[in-house]
């Protein structure tokens, strides 16, 4: 398995409109069809100290391997998600593992 958690910060000041366009632009991610598995979620209300709940959205895929994740990067549906949305967020956090 190869999993593929994005984190995206949305600037101060983005409307709820912002947030919604984000929202849906992520969701759209769901049509590749390389996903196994995905979340999309916000910060939990939770509060210790090892906790970032800085973050608007969390995005989490699952890929059965390594060449299907990479192959996601590329699709279609992944770049107009990137083109169209990249300018709803100001930070984008990405921790890939094995």
């Amino acid at each position: 398995m190869f999993v593929h958690h994005v984190f995206f910060w949305m600037p101060t000041g983005a409307t709820g409109a912002d947030k919604a366009a984000l929202k849906t632009g992520i969701k759209s991610l769901n049509a590749i069809p390389n996903i196994h598995f995905s979340h999309l979620g916000t910060p939990a209300d939770t509060n210790r100290t090892v906790i970032d709940s800085s973050y608007t959205f969390s995005w989490l895929t699952v890929f059965e391997t390594a060449e299907d994740e990479a192959a996601y990067q590329v699709h279609p549906v992944h770049l107009k998600f990137v083109d169209d949305c990249k300018h709803l967020w100001e930070r984008v956090l990405v921790y890939d593992s094995l």
